[in-house]
């Protein structure tokens, strides 16, 4: 008689739907690094045959031979150690945010400067070391172009001036 309860083989099933999910995961991976630009590709650690895979799958145009490719490059990524690469992408995507967010955060403080004068002076209680007077023109004129709808020169050159002040946040 068979003893089920104590049966190890059934201890190591993994369901094919597993594998399936698995196999998924790894197409949408690879379908990730084809949207890569080839010096971003050139810092993961990939074998020659994807990475060739990729390059090719980038420059491919009919529907049909990019599923194709989509699908070898799924299959090649069987073969990869996923950890560092997955853990690079994960780096880009924060590093991706947090740029984003200071951005965002330099925009309100572009619009701000432009809005209100006293606003300035909060300004150099953040950032001390700003040329004030370069400052001052910008904003000035910034707000001459916006009262006379004027391209936005002097607006542009304010952002990216605050851009330079704040560029050594980013590197934190």
């Amino acid at each position: 008689m068979i003893d089920y309860a104590n049966d190890d083989e059934e201890d190591d099933y993994i369901s094919r739907s597993h594998f399936k999910r698995e196999a998924e995961a790894m197409q949408a991976l690879g379908e990730r690094l084809i949207t890569l630009r080839k010096e971003q590709l050139d810092q993961l650690d990939l074998s020659e045959k994807l990475y060739d895979s990729i390059l090719l799958a980038q420059r491919l145009t009919a529907n049909g031979a990019i599923r194709r490719q989509r699908q070898f490059i799924g299959k090649l990524m069987r073969t990869e150690i996923l950890e560092p690469i997955e853990a690079k992408l994960a780096e880009w995507d924060r590093g991706g945010k947090a740029e984003t967010a200071r951005l965002h955060r330099l925009e309100r403080w572009h619009d701000r400067l432009i809005s209100s004068e006293t606003m300035l002076g909060e300004w150099l209680k953040e950032y001390p070391d700003t040329d004030v007077q370069r400052m001052r023109s910008l904003i000035r004129n910034a707000q001459k172009e916006a009262e006379t709808n004027k391209p936005p020169k002097s607006s542009r050159e304010l952002f990216k001036l605050l851009r330079e002040i704040t560029a050594h946040e980013s590197l934190r």
